[in-house]
């Protein structure tokens, strides 16, 4: 699921549904390549840049409370940008992005290469896409879209059932090849949702959320669409899945009702493909669903977990600490202590660590030319 950035609460969570990072494991020296200015846009929207409104000043790149982070280096400049996973050897990405000069009003799907900081699209460019990941030896990216309905964007929700996020029953996995972007083929074919999937690049197994049993859950299957088993069984929302590195466990983000009244409110929203998002905990577990451990307890939208290299501690964003602001955090799975990364603007989401460990991509609306813009930044990590 993927809707709009900003830095209210609804949009916030909206992004939010943007969901997901990777398993990997290989050297990403790549990403020592020159850096871009992180204080001047690219070319390509130099203009955009420079319409900033009279008075407004962007929240600061670099906050001295995020210690954890050092040489933050801004990739993207103008638009709505979210969701980055690396390849296996962190050499590229791909993420989400619409307006900001795309011509899109969606969400389409893109590429980024790190050596040379170029950009292109990989979806079709028609209806709204979410969730891009490399199959393991980085030749297919694996991203779900509404396309198959029409090239037009999906209808927005209801909004009369409060938040809510749409449930588009047109979302199927695809699969294109990295050099070929005529080479696209379908990998799921199931009338209810299909989406969020990831991939572990140790295993070659796909994580994917489903409704075709009539519940939200996750599933796991090859990189073609074979071999499907669902993982979870909970009543509830079990959605954003990410492996760990060694593939043995997986993390994701859950919401699993249990008075009466939560319940057929739940089931009533499913039923017109809808789900409300404003409270989500998370949850690790082996990677065939057992063992389940719960995370967080906290009342708030946790979201876009990501285990850490160490595979002991996950990384995610919540609005722990005020309603309409988002930030990311880390969780330490044996104690369940929290620790609060990011400062710097009010939104600031989908954390990766990059396959060594030394770098965390992750998006914000920290130095935004135009408020409300959510941009992707690169920073090497300190732990």
């Amino acid at each position: 699921m993927i809707q709009n950035k900003a830095i209210s609460l609804s949009s916030a969570l909206v992004t939010a549904a943007l969901l997901f990072a990777s398993c990997s494991e290989k050297d990403s020296s790549s990403l020592s390549a020159p850096e871009q200015s992180t204080s001047q846009p690219s070319s390509t929207h130099a203009q955009e840049h420079s319409e900033a409104p009279k008075g407004w000043k962007p929240a600061p790149l670099v906050d001295p409370r995020e210690k954890h982070l050092t040489k933050i280096r801004q990739l993207t400049f103008g638009g709505e940008n979210a969701e980055a996973y690396f390849n296996e050897d962190g050499s590229k990405f791909t993420y989400q992005k619409r307006k900001g000069g795309t011509g899109f009003n969606c969400d389409q799907i893109f590429e980024f290469d790190l050596k040379t900081g170029k950009s292109r699209l990989v979806s079709t460019g028609k209806g709204r896409t979410t969730c891009a990941y490399y199959t393991k030896g980085g030749r297919r990216i694996l991203y779900a879209s509404t396309h198959l309905s029409g090239p037009n964007c999906p209808p927005e929700p209801d909004r009369s059932h409060g938040y809510v996020w749409p449930l588009y029953p047109s979302y199927e996995i695809f699969s294109v090849a990295v050099d070929n972007p005529k080479d696209l083929v379908q990998i799921t074919h199931n009338p209810g949702y299909d989406a969020e999937a990831t991939v572990c690049y140790k295993t070659g197994k796909v994580l994917f959320t489903s409704l075709r049993n009539g519940d939200l859950d996750l599933y796991v299957m090859n990189p073609d669409g074979s071999g499907v088993k669902r993982i979870t069984h909970s009543l509830g929302y079990d959605g954003g899945g990410f492996f760990s590195a060694s593939g043995k466990a997986i993390v994701w983000r859950g919401n699993h009702p249990t008075k009466e009244k939560d319940k057929q409110d739940y089931l009533a929203l499913l039923k017109k493909n809808l789900v409300r998002p404003t409270r989500m905990d998370l949850f690790v577990a082996d990677a065939n669903g057992n063992n389940i451990q719960q995370l967080t307890d906290n009342g708030k939208a946790n979201f876009a977990p990501f285990f850490y290299p160490d595979e002991k501690r996950v990384i995610f964003a919540s609005n722990i600490d005020s309603p309409r602001v988002f930030h990311i955090y880390s969780v330490d799975i044996a104690t369940k202590k929290i620790e609060r990364i990011t400062y710097s603007s009010r939104f600031n989401s989908f954390p990766m660590f990059s396959p060594d460990g030394k770098y965390l991509i992750f998006s914000s609306n920290r130095n935004n030319a135009k408020k409300g813009e959510t941009n992707l930044f690169l920073a090497e990590w300190k732990d």
